[in-house]
């Protein structure tokens, strides 16, 4: 058997009306993934207007792409920081005090390796409070962070994170406890 890329057929997914997805990409390309500091509260407004859900104290810096708002749910006072790509095929729900770190990938679509027509799989993402997906992490369709979980810098997670548990590698494996030290 191969793979027979002519035979690939994803009309069963419909992520919103094509003018819903045109309009988003031009403001997403615009306000989003700007190089210019557009200022959070102006990019939450927006990313509102196209349906997604967001608490308040919510930092979104430059270089941010996300694929559809309309499959978006974050929390209060979290922090998406520059060139993170959200490519959110699927729901992505990211909880209070969440820090996704500069150039971390979440990524709701992939395809069956099995299938000799490549089909799309999506899963959803969630990010439950106080978790931390480090810089340059790429994180898989279907994980989901437990509360304070984090994932190191530059590693892969493809599997749930358990509870104030610190994540590195790729693929990710626990390598200690998350502990906080009293200020």
């Amino acid at each position: 058997m191969k793979t027979d890329l002519s035979s690939y057929n994803n009309s069963w997914y419909q992520p919103g009306s094509k003018l819903k997805c045109l309009i988003w990409y031009v403001f997403n390309f615009v306000f989003l993934k700007a190089s210019w500091n557009v200022f959070s509260s102006l990019k939450v407004f927006i990313l509102k207007v196209f349906g997604a859900q967001i608490g308040k104290g919510v930092v979104i810096k430059p270089n941010v792409n996300i694929k559809y708002p309309w499959k978006l749910k974050i929390g209060n006072y979290c922090w998406i920081g520059e060139e993170v790509w959200i490519d959110n095929l699927d729901m992505v729900t990211i909880e209070d005090n969440v820090c996704i770190s500069q150039g971390a990938l979440l990524q709701c679509g992939n395809h069956n390796y099995k299938s000799t027509s490549f089909d799309l799989i999506v899963a959803p993402i969630y990010l439950k409070e106080g978790s931390w997906v480090g810089a340059n992490s790429s994180v898989a369709p279907g994980v989901v962070f437990e509360s304070h979980a984090v994932l190191s810098m530059g590693s892969v997670a493809i599997g749930t994170l358990e509870a104030y548990s610190i994540y590195q590698g790729n693929p990710a494996v626990k390598i200690k406890n998350r502990a906080f030290s009293i200020n």
